[in-house]
């Protein structure tokens, strides 16, 4: 069987290959790797595939779906856990076997929002770049101590509870939201309201997938209802946040400090080498003048064992599309 993965990189290359040798001879498949992403433009790259590997900047629409279906694709393999960029709804109608990987080492894009937090909250980055300019100044780089603040988890599945248990294992009080409460979160922290999370938290760390109900969850309102000088992370999906809202809230002085690893228009910008380029988006142009903000290019999830483990569970859904059996990670529309 043939697939054809793309938004390919070297690491997806490796990762899918060591999954693909490491198969049993019933389960090993052909990929065809391409760097270009997946759109109506790009789709014909799947001719002859059964199925296609794809990822989060890939767009899967109605007309893309039904370019897919005429070449003779049948299944749509996500090497991720948000599916917000396939119509559902069209996949069914045409049959689509969809499958996602619903959890990769949760404490990898934890981990990472750690990251983001401590470096911006004791400037490490501005800190690196004066001491090798020979700097060893310490003005601006001033710090708050994390031990005792307050930390809002916006989401409390896999990896807002692996986020939780580092912040409160730092000394930190956690505070809670999901409209889906998990029961594993009450050992860790308080359940509270979205609205309450807000006004107390210090720092708020997004962890909820983008659907319609959470899209720009992160606007004007929300944000005037954080506490002043909070810092904002998003580790999740750039949709969650209303961009413009939120250089808004940064230009009044309200909001302390941004830290992101997604941007709602990343998709033509992330996972490319765009240096020697002019960037045509002046939103995230302006995201970039502020000193207070901190922003990585959808990074949370790329470890060695995060990378293992989605390649592992791809390779395990194409053995069940092959095979007929039962996915324990379809994906379905409502």
């Amino acid at each position: 069987m043939k697939i054809a993965v793309f938004s390919a990189r070297p690491y997806d290359r490796r990762f899918l290959d060591e999954a693909n040798q490491h198969a049993d001879a019933a389960h090993s498949f052909e990929f065809l790797y391409f760097d270009a992403s997946l759109d109506i433009h790009t789709a014909a790259l799947a001719q002859d595939c059964e199925a296609v590997c794809v990822f989060v900047n890939d767009r899967l629409d109605a007309p893309v779906l039904h370019a897919l279906h005429a070449l003779g694709v049948r299944a749509i393999l996500l090497r991720c856990a948000g599916f917000n960029n396939v119509d559902l709804a069209t996949a069914a109608d045409l049959g689509f076997f969809v499958a996602r990987v619903p959890a990769y080492s949760p404490e990898a894009v934890a981990e990472h929002a750690l990251a983001l937090v401590m470096t911006l909250n004791r400037q490490t980055h501005r800190a690196y770049n004066r001491v090798r300019e020979g700097n060893f100044m310490l003005d601006g780089l001033l710090g708050r101590t994390l031990y005792g603040k307050t930390v809002g988890i916006v989401g409390t599945g896999k990896i807002g509870l692996a986020t939780a248990r580092i912040f409160k294992g730092m000394g930190c009080t956690v505070l809670g939201h999901d409209p889906y409460p998990s029961p594993a979160f009450e050992s860790i922290g308080e359940s509270v309201p979205l609205d309450e999370l807000l006004a107390r938290a210090d720092i708020v760390s997004l962890h909820c997938p983008l659907t319609p109900d959470t899209h720009h969850l992160i606007n004007d309102v929300s944000l005037a209802g954080m506490k002043a000088g909070a810092m904002l992370v998003n580790t999740s999906r750039g949709g969650l946040v209303d961009t413009q809202a939120v250089i808004r809230a940064l230009k009044s002085r309200h909001l302390g400090h941004l830290a992101i690893d997604v941007y709602e228009q990343e998709s033509v910008l992330f996972f490319q080498d765009r240096s020697g380029e002019i960037i045509d988006d002046d939103t995230f142009q302006r995201l970039m003048t502020f000193p207070n903000v901190l922003v990585t290019g959808h990074q949370g999830f790329f470890t060695v064992e995060a990378l293992q483990e989605i390649s592992g569970i791809t390779l395990r859904n194409l053995g069940d599309f092959a095979t007929g059996n039962t996915c324990p990670n379809l994906v379905t529309a409502a």
